[in-house]
């Protein structure tokens, strides 16, 4: 088997830029093995194929602004960071852009100054350790002036960060949002509650 085997042509236009005004209205396919049959429902509809007794698993891992863009000292050049791991306090791994720009040694300056990082090492994979340097509670500065790392197959500008969050998200350090969960609803959770339903959590944060 290869990779290239998942390969997939996905029309621009069938890509969704912005998100549904109320969540669980978004589209949902529906698979029948048994039938061998496709049908075309609307998410909410999940209650419908969710039996008591089921056991629905959710990612309640949270997103962070992730994504920061910075000018290296010295020269002025602009920078952009993406926050993958925090390896030890202010210590993150970081990936970079342009990576020949940062080397070990260089200074980046975020937010005209209230964020300041150093190059440390360059790691095997390319990416970068990083130290941060501030005054203050790192992820209120985040907040400021961190922007959320949508994929890059969307192109505009998201006017609200908690729709790329889930409805319960929980524990921050997330690089990027668990997206399957992003179309439940408080109102569909309970619902499936009062179903009969179970709902567990595990903590999975993901790395772009």
């Amino acid at each position: 088997m290869k990779v290239s085997d998942f390969n997939y042509d996905l029309p621009q236009e069938l890509i969704a830029q912005v998100p549904i005004k109320n969540r669980d209205e978004s589209r949902l396919m529906v698979l029948n093995r048994e039938k061998q049959t496709i049908e075309h429902k609307i998410f909410k509809d999940i209650i419908d194929y969710l039996e008591p007794g089921d056991c629905l698993v959710r990612n309640n891992t949270k997103v962070i602004p992730a994504r920061l863009y910075g000018i290296k000292e010295e020269t002025n050049a602009n920078v952009e960071f993406l926050l993958l791991n925090r390896i030890d306090g202010d210590i993150w791994e970081v990936m970079v852009r342009p990576g020949k720009k940062l080397k070990a040694g260089a200074k980046v300056t975020f937010g005209d100054g209230i964020l300041k990082a150093e190059i440390l090492e360059q790691l095997d994979n390319g990416n970068r350790k990083v130290k941060f340097e501030y005054s203050g509670i790192f992820n209120e500065i985040l907040d400021q002036i961190g922007l959320m790392p949508l994929p890059p197959y969307i192109h505009e500008k998201l006017k609200e960060k908690d729709r790329y969050q889930t409805v319960y998200a929980k524990y921050e350090g997330s690089a990027a949002a668990p997206t399957a969960g992003l179309h439940f609803t408080e109102e569909l959770l309970e619902k499936l509650k009062e179903k009969g339903v179970e709902i567990a959590n595990v903590t999975l944060h993901v790395e772009q």
